[in-house]
């Protein structure tokens, strides 16, 4: 069965990175979420997906110079209103945990690392993964391919994941260099025949993001390992024909 996570939650309908779009997820059918994470400026583990709070809330800045207490406070479905009014709060990642503790989800953590290397990081959600006992559910995805490496030097046992968004040659190769078991390409830079030939290497591929019908059923159609979507209700729906 191809499993279904929800790109930063329910991104599609509701306000990205939020609670309120975790739980439409989890409502929706999917088996997982996707999420983002930085650290704040008092070394905070906040689930947000820019570097700045510009795009997604009616404040500004850099994530790395504000507080959590200062993130918390503003809207963060501030340019979305027009579909959710409902006001909603930048969660940090202990929030989701406890969440987690109630459902049976899976979580994907993108650590947003490529650009600010936020030193620590890596230790730091380890950590919360361990406190929370999520070695099981929790997989750790990054465009720092580096960062993957020291996930694996400081725990073995959880899942890595390399990002990537250009074409590959044996992707199954270069994740098991890094130690990963699983890609997450980009959806237009791998073909059906490499995704086939990856995952009969034991290597799970999780695309991004998969939003259009055709795809969904395209993938659903060769058991790809997994889709990562804004759209997990009309996933989950397409899915059944497939089971």
């Amino acid at each position: 069965m191809t499993f279904i996570f929800a790109h930063r939650g329910s991104a599609g309908t509701h306000p990205e990175n939020t609670m309120e779009a975790f739980v439409a997820a989890e409502i929706d059918g999917a088996d997982g979420i996707e999420l983002d994470v930085q650290l704040t400026a008092d070394g905070e583990i906040a689930v947000i997906h820019d570097l700045t709070v510009d795009r997604t809330t009616n404040g500004s800045g850099y994530v790395n110079e504000l507080t959590y207490s200062e993130l918390s406070k503003l809207k963060a479905n501030y340019h979305s209103l027009h579909f959710f009014k409902k006001s909603c709060r930048i969660p940090s990642l202990r929030e989701v945990f406890e969440w987690l503790e109630a459902n049976d989800l899976l979580c994907n953590i993108e650590l947003k690392n490529a650009v600010n290397p936020y030193r620590g990081m890596e230790e730091k959600v380890v950590e919360l993964v361990h406190e929370y006992c999520l070695e099981r559910r929790v997989l750790i995805s990054s465009f720092n391919h580096k960062s993957l490496v020291h996930c694996k030097e400081i725990a073995p046992a959880i899942i890595t994941a390399p990002l990537y968004n250009e074409v590959l040659y044996k992707p199954w190769e270069y994740a098991a260099s890094l130690g990963a078991s699983g890609i997450h390409p980009k959806l237009k830079s791998i073909s059906d025949r490499e995704i086939i030939d990856t995952m009969a290497c034991g290597i799970a591929v999780r695309p991004y993001t998969v939003n259009k019908e055709k795809d969904m059923k395209r993938l659903f159609a060769i058991d790809c390992s997994a889709i990562i979507t804004d759209y997990p209700g009309k996933a989950y729906r397409l899915r059944e024909q497939y089971q």
